[in-house]
């Protein structure tokens, strides 16, 4: 049955979705494994949540804005949309929150290789070994937003005004884009404390405790600060479990985003 959510004046989908109460596919028991792994060891950078703990096919994420960037203090939601063929076919990202960015259409979808279904495509200019693939999960797609945020990929961009902007930004030609992403995080700041949402404000809170230890530790951090770059993106938190997820499938069992700043 198709359902309609209306979200901040964003209007989202879900009637290609199958609810997980009917079913005991590959997908579900992918989901289920994932979601279970990241309530259980939080990870750096993210929330994850579900709207209806009977559709898991459907959640939501709220993700901080890494220390000692300009989404430094930021607190962005989004919403993550799984088909029934995941892990096979990648999920489709859209923020809530408001975002001026070169690789995230005005609609909020997020536009990035590893969300891009595994086709040949000359056109896009992307290789293959870029695109989704089913060792990739939760974690790997939201440590490359993460890493996105930061370092747009202007070559084939989603908001081109965005992309022109970010450009005179980066040549130090013009200041405007710095302006309208530091408005946008005090936005969101605003609403992570109507939430009661504590936001990370250094490095070191930054990274879960989970990961770096309870004492700390300094080498998880240099790892983590490293998988800002684009150039570990293919390296992202792929372990055993998540081999184990891609495995499974041979079991036979609108905020509005026209800115006017």
């Amino acid at each position: 049955m198709s359902q309609t959510r209306q979200t901040s004046g964003l209007t989202t989908s879900t009637s290609h979705y199958t609810s997980s109460r009917t079913t005991n596919s590959p997908s579900i028991k992918a989901l289920q494994l994932e979601y279970s792994k990241l309530q259980k060891e939080p990870v750096e950078g993210f929330t994850v949540s579900l709207d209806d703990d009977s559709n898991l096919y459907k959640w939501h994420v709220g993700i901080f804005g890494p220390p000692e960037t300009l989404y430094e203090g930021g607190y962005f939601k989004a919403d993550m949309e799984f088909p029934t063929t995941y892990p096979f076919a990648p999920p489709k990202v859209r923020f809530l929150t408001k975002m001026w960015h070169p690789n995230i259409y005005e609609n909020g979808e997020v536009c990035i290789s590893i969300l891009h279904p595994p086709t040949e495509d000359p056109q896009s200019g992307e290789h293959p070994s870029e695109r989704w693939n089913p060792t990739q999960n939760v974690r790997t797609i939201l440590m490359s937003i993460i890493s996105l945020l930061n370092e747009p990929n202007c070559s084939s961009p989603a908001n081109v005004d965005a992309s022109i902007m970010y450009r005179k930004f980066h040549e130090h030609k013009d200041n405007e884009y710095e302006t309208i992403i530091r408005r946008q995080v005090n936005e969101s700041k605003l609403v992570a404390e109507q939430e009661g949402i504590s936001i990370p404000k250094t490095l070191d809170d930054y990274v879960a405790p989970s990961r770096a230890g309870a004492a700390g530790n300094k080498n998880d951090k240099k790892s983590y600060s490293n998988s800002l770059s684009h150039e570990d993106d293919d390296d992202l938190g792929i372990d055993d479990d998540d081999e184990q997820m891609a495995d499974m499938g041979g079991d036979d069992d609108d905020a509005s985003y026209n800115d006017s700043d």
